[in-house]
């Protein structure tokens, strides 16, 4: 049995391919590529030969099953993406999962990514993010991921296309209010932009100038003191009984009710005992 290779490539810079890497796509018997017509030129850069099919959204299931009996025949595959590690916000995710379950060995080859490395140019918290990828473009879905990154602490990192980009930076100024962002495209090409500003003033960047390029977004997470804060607005509109009840409801026993009512308001249970008596 052969053995699946997820290969990261250069997000921009072609010098940043891995020696391994290189090594990595000489050596497979096949690469699976998001788009072959992008992967041939970082192989000609590379003198690098190969057989090729197309490994992408569109086909993943159908191609997918192809590329595991072509390695259990014996082949090793790599897979790559146009830019970045397969499987990131990519079908990679996919023929990872398929190998797993068929007993197929896997092999990482590390590469660039552009959350991390927009991540790391932001100038934001980097000890804790969360990864969103690309947000619901309309309805239910979308307005929940909107109502979730309002509470979200944790730095959070988008991707979005230039067709979208201002729409997104819209939504999330109007459901998040004032946050600061850095706006990062173009990245370890020779036209990167990093924009560091705050999501009222991001509204107007793009007026005369329509977006280019692929846009990783870094918003900063919310304040933790100003959830707390909102709470207790959202809390002094119910008695103490009322939320005594609002958590019986939810099935929990009246002493645990007691305990997460003072811890809500902030006061002891002493004081919410005193309430129900």
């Amino acid at each position: 049995m052969g053995k699946l290779y997820l290969c990261g490539t250069p997000i921009g810079n072609l010098e940043d391919m891995t020696l391994r890497a290189i090594r990595i796509l000489r050596e497979v018997d096949l690469i699976a590529a998001e788009d072959t017509r992008q992967t041939i030129k970082l192989l000609n850069h590379y003198g690098i030969k190969k057989p090729m099919i197309s490994y992408h959204e569109h086909n993943r299931y159908e191609r997918g099953i192809e590329i595991v009996k072509k390695i259990k025949s014996g082949q090793n595959v790599a897979v790559v993406t146009d830019a970045g590690m397969p499987g990131i916000s990519d079908p990679g995710e996919d023929i990872a999962k398929l190998c797993i379950d068929e007993g197929i060995d896997i092999e990482v080859i590390p590469g660039p990514t552009a959350s991390i490395t927009a991540l790391v140019l932001s100038g934001l918290p980097t000890s804790k993010f969360v990864f969103e990828g690309f947000l619901s473009r309309e309805g239910k879905e979308r307005k929940k991921q909107m109502e979730y990154l309002n509470y979200e602490t944790k730095t959070v990192i988008i991707y979005e296309s230039p067709y979208r980009v201002k729409g997104t930076l819209l939504d999330l100024y109007e459901n998040l209010g004032n946050r600061k962002i850095a706006i990062c495209r173009e990245l370890t090409k020779k036209f990167e932009e990093i924009i560091r500003t705050d999501l009222e003033n991001s509204i107007n960047l793009y007026e005369d100038n329509e977006p280019k390029g692929e846009f990783v977004i870094i918003l900063e997470g919310k304040d933790e003191a100003e959830i707390e804060e909102e709470k207790i607005k959202e809390w002094d509109k119910l008695s103490v009984n009322d939320h005594i009840d609002m958590y019986l409801e939810k099935g929990l026993t009246k002493k645990e009710a007691m305990k997460m009512v003072a811890k809500d308001r902030g006061i002891s249970k002493r004081d919410v005992y005193k309430y129900t008596i």
